[in-house]
């Protein structure tokens, strides 16, 4: 099972499970609740505006992946809200952070718990990060562990609702390994040049093998539950 949503089906899927958690006074939300929680400022990227007319299309397609449904709950205004608990099995933690990603596209645990904590109890960076192997060892995987960037500790997730992320190439680091140019340099600090040039060849080594491992976890958990 592949999900493939489209950027509003994840924008609306994120919103409901986003409100369900935060202000459940108001959830079910109405069309018009809806609208303002995925057209809004804070706590989006990117921010969108989206018509109920495309919210209607939107919220059609994922009732028909059984990830949404209409409500008669609270009276006879039309009512909308998520089934991703019953049908995808999750936890009030693990919907805050897929929530989260879904809304604001990739963070590191740090991150997710931070921001997590506005919508339910979210636990230490350990309990974090249990709940990101979850996610990722679902069936289908939910999130994907992205390479890690230079010169940063975190690593940082990313959702897949919207289908698998391009991960980059080898990265290109050939102008941070030439040598300074010039007669000064030359007359410099050789062997301080030459600790850095290995120093960035043991990093890109350790980069290439990271993001070959991840592409291949990936694309075994993808091909086991398609």
């Amino acid at each position: 099972m592949r999900m493939n949503l489209s950027e509003l089906e994840i924008r609306i899927l994120g919103c409901l499970m986003e409100k369900e958690l935060s202000t459940p006074e108001i959830y079910p939300l109405t069309l018009n609740a809806l609208a303002s929680a995925c057209n809004q400022k804070s706590n989006r990227d990117p921010v969108m505006s989206v018509t109920e007319a495309d919210l209607l299309r939107g919220l059609e397609a994922l009732g028909a992946r059984g990830l949404a449904r209409l409500t008669t709950t609270g009276g006879r205004v039309a009512k909308y809200c998520h089934s991703a608990a019953d049908n995808l099995r999750l936890a009030a933690a693990e919907r805050a952070v897929l929530a989260e990603l879904m809304l604001r596209g990739a963070q590191t645990p740090a991150e997710l718990r931070s921001r997590g904590e506005r919508m339910t109890e979210m636990g230490d960076i350990d309990t974090v990060e249990e709940t990101l192997r979850k996610l990722q060892q679902h069936g289908p995987p939910l999130v994907v562990r992205l390479p890690r960037q230079p010169g940063r500790k975190e690593q940082r997730y990313l959702q897949v609702f919207g289908g698998l992320p391009e991960f980059p190439d080898e990265p290109d680091l050939s102008e941070e390994m030439e040598p300074p140019a010039g007669p000064r340099a030359a007359v410099g600090r050789p062997a301080a040049g030459n600790e850095r040039l290995e120093r960035l060849e043991e990093g890109i080594g350790s980069l290439r093998q990271e993001i070959a491992a991840l592409r291949r976890e990936v694309q075994e958990m993808m091909e086991a539950f398609a």
